[in-house]
């Protein structure tokens, strides 16, 4: 799809008559064949002059009539590659010039920077033809890409988009290559990455004692070891990938033992073909999501797991999804052209961090891990995670950003004071750097929780801004104490805005709906955790109102956490504190009992009693926690070795609807609604069910005291619209409930397309907060 935001149209100048005339195009036009482009259409109108790249932009200058600069113009916007995204920012008419014909110019590096950076792409149906081909010289070549395909975020050092400028500066082109790079009529003119196996990068397979640096020999050994239930580090576009086979149980297991990894699922890549039937073999898929799937970027899609497939069960333990992505560089498609089955391709990293990219780190710390290496000798200039989506209410919604998607580039409706880079939260981290009216997110760097994290963070601060060549003047962060992204921009000796968040959440969904003029948005920010203006947990909230002027208007009762921040990975202590709240300590005692066993007798009472002193037992009123206590209570899951895990197995054994039980709503002594979940929750205790019906009744009824809060808070003040947002609203069970009853009664709802709902959306949020309490220019 291209993208104008300023029409050829509404830049038109007047012509009559020969004349010349300049035009500046911003938007993504570079590292897209966008000059080959331009080339080949100056010479099918007839016009003589130049074209180059500047500092971000493409500047062209041509000479002809005025109906062929007229059609030329109109052509820049609707004929644009594929992947280009380009706008016309000016056009202006210029004293007539001569020239001798058209050309492309050297690039000048000079004058304002307009930088649009694209992300890395897949491999093109024309490449992996000419890979497929025994008699093209680029035959099974794991690096064959063009103008319109291959990797682009992750080589390019700096804009002007020139091979100079690329991880691809150390590889001199042969003579062949530098033949198709230098031909007007070739694919590869002006293909910054262009290269074949006798100039360009290669594999190097490693096992013990064993290396093969011969590129199809070391593709042949690759396979060999996962064909004999070899676990095999690969390096990719963005970073390495573990990959074993699919099908086998036992090869899956051993990556989860030695990751480690006992639970957290993992990610399929199946080979395409035509009509994705063994996708379809593996998963039931929507053909909204089957798009999706197929296009260039190449995300991962989570689609119902069916019945009976040849993928292992200890891909996605208790879980009725699988995620699923077709392979997306050429040395993705070898390898599973070659193996003929799914693989398990999982990132490479230690959990919750970053994606590994240089090959002494990932045999380092991955020796535990992995039986073999795959590496390749094209320097990953920064590490990009897959994309995951998620269908949620009818569209496909990222849950990650990462290669293909990000850096993704917002608008925000003002221009901004001063340039700002805002460094999101601690889960789930991305930075946003924003300045005039632009605002680009990073991919996904993980939790911050290590040092690796925090290498990879310090890094994409400083890389964004070198990268758009913008120096942030200030920055945005949350007001979490505790935050290591806090503290890290405390230390930067600029001025620093805290932003509350659930505000960033609330901001980021609002901002992305384009809407920041209407002052009556209710938004409901449902997470495990967030810092509030009172200091307690929160994670519950409704608010109303715009960016940069949020009011909490409602709530849920607070919960006291025994043991505090344990309780996250410890959903047992979140049945524990509702149980004992309700009066209910025989079920306390029982879930004590099943979660710490002949610890119980001795541990449970001093737990007890802590809690009842309110020591390291913080109030919270996190939507979160709220489901953690249903998985114990319905005894799903009371301990999770990933974050959200007892959620998601209880929206996976959640049965069809049923009746909702009541969560009454008592106003506060300061004006705030608190919905009540005790009669919820004592019904979980008391009502012997069966697990999908206790799991559906307590997705209705949250989806019902929501629907309910609305209502309420709708005969108290106008609502213009109703936006969900937070971790909790990743839940497609939750939400689709929550829109159903909404929609249904004429309410508006807002829900995320291009940013996760998740902290993700942090930084993003933070800028807009900036901006909203910031004058602008």
């Amino acid at each position: 799809m291209k993208v104008s935001t300023l029409s050829a149209a509404s830049t038109h100048a007047q012509r009559s008559g020969s004349g010349t005339a300049r035009w500046r195009l911003s938007g993504v036009v570079q590292g897209v064949g966008f000059r080959p482009f331009v080339y080949r259409l100056a010479r099918v109108h007839g016009l003589t002059g130049w074209v180059r790249n500047c500092t971000g932009q493409v500047e062209i200058i041509a000479t002809g009539d005025a109906a062929q600069l007229d059609a030329f113009e109109n052509d820049l916007i609707k004929q644009a590659p594929p992947i280009a995204r380009p706008h016309i920012k000016s056009c202006e008419n210029l004293p007539f010039e001569v020239f001798e014909a058209f050309q492309i110019r050297d690039s000048e590096a000079s004058g304002p920077a307009d930088i649009h950076v694209p992300p890395d792409y897949f491999v093109c149906d024309q490449c992996r033809a000419e890979m497929n081909d025994p008699n093209d010289r680029r035959f099974q070549y794991p690096f064959i890409n063009c103008t319109q395909c291959g990797p682009r975020y992750t080589l390019i050092e700096a804009l002007p988009y020139d091979r100079s400028n690329t991880s691809m500066a150390g590889f001199k082109l042969c003579a062949a290559c530098q033949g198709e790079y230098d031909d007007i009529g070739s694919r590869r003119f002006h293909a910054e990455p262009v290269a074949c196996p006798d100039c360009g990068p290669g594999l190097v397979f490693h096992q013990g004692d064993r290396r093969i640096d011969n590129t199809r020999a070391a593709l042949s050994a690759c396979v060999q070891v996962l064909q004999q239930g070899g676990i095999v580090a690969v390096k990719g576009v963005g970073g390495y990938h573990l990959l074993c086979d699919a099908a086998d149980t036992g090869a899956v297991s051993r990556l989860r033992e030695r990751k480690p990894r006992p639970h957290k699922p993992l990610a399929l890549m199946i080979a395409e073909d035509d009509g994705l039937e063994q996708v379809r073999a593996v998963v039931d898929i929507s053909e909204e999501d089957a798009r999706l799937l197929c296009n260039p970027q190449r995300p991962v899609i989570l689609c119902r797991r069916r019945g009976s497939t040849a993928a292992s069960d200890a891909i996605a333990p208790g879980l009725n999804e699988l995620g699923v992505m077709l392979p997306y560089s050429p040395l993705h498609h070898l390898l599973l052209a070659a193996f003929g089955a799914p693989l398990v391709a999982t990132s490479a990293n230690i959990s919750g961090e970053p994606v590994l990219t240089e090959a002494h780190q990932v045999e380092e710390r991955l020796a535990s891990v992995a039986d073999a290496w795959m590496h390749h000798d094209r320097p990953i200039v920064r590490p990009a995670d897959d994309s995951v989506y998620r269908s949620i209410a009818g569209k496909p919604r990222p849950l990650r950003l990462g290669r293909g998607v990000a850096p993704l580039e917002l608008k925000l409706p003002v221009q901004l004071r001063q340039p700002v880079l805002a460094v999101g939260g601690h889960m789930k981290n991305t930075v946003c750097l924003a300045w005039d009216d632009r605002a680009v997110v990073s991919p996904h760097i993980g939790d911050m929780g290590t040092a690796r994290s925090l290498e990879v963070f310090e890094q994409l601060c400083g890389d964004l801004q070198r990268l758009y060549k913008v120096r942030a003047e200030a920055l945005a962060c949350d007001m979490h104490p505790g935050y290591v992204t806090s503290h890290w921009a405390q230390r930067q000796g600029l001025p620093v805005t805290e932003v509350q968040h659930h505000a960033a959440h609330a901001s980021a969904l609002v901002a992305e709906a384009g809407d920041w003029s209407a002052d009556h948005h209710l938004v409901f920010t449902w997470d495990g955790v967030g810092y509030g203006d009172d200091s307690m947990l929160w994670g519950g909230e409704t608010l109303y109102g715009r960016p940069g002027s949020w009011q909490r208007v409602a709530t849920l009762r607070p919960l006291r956490l025994p043991g505090g921040d344990k309780a996250s990975r410890e959903p047992w202590r979140s049945a524990v504190a509702a149980a004992w709240d309700t009066g209910e300590e025989e079920v306390a005692d029982r879930i004590i009992m099943a979660a710490l066993g002949a610890d119980a007798a001795k541990l449970g009472p001093l737990l007890h009693q802590a809690w009842q002193k309110q020591l390291n037992a913080p109030l919270t009123s996190a939507a979160g926690r709220l489901f953690d206590a249903a998985a114990a209570l319905t005894g799903v899951c009371l301990n999770a070795s990933y974050e959200g895990q007892g959620p998601m197995q209880l929206e996976s054994v959640a049965g069809t609807s049923i009746n909702p039980v009541a969560m009454p709503l008592v106003a506060r002594q300061d004006g705030v609604l608190e919905a009540d979940w005790r009669p919820l929750i004592s019904h979980l205790m008391k009502v012997n069910e069966p697990v999908d019906e206790s799991a559906a009744r307590f997705h209705e009824s949250l989806a019902e005291c929501l629907y309910q809060q609305v209502l309420e808070i709708s005969r108290q003040r106008p609502v213009d619209a109703v936006g969900l947002c937070g971790g909790v609203f990743q839940n497609r069970r939750l939400t689709e409930a929550c829109v159903q009853r909404l929609e249904s009664h004429g309410i508006q709802v807002i829900l995320g397309e291009q940013l996760p709902v998740n902290d993700a959306g942090l930084s993003f949020g933070q800028v807009v907060e900036f901006a909203a309490s910031t004058p602008s220019t």
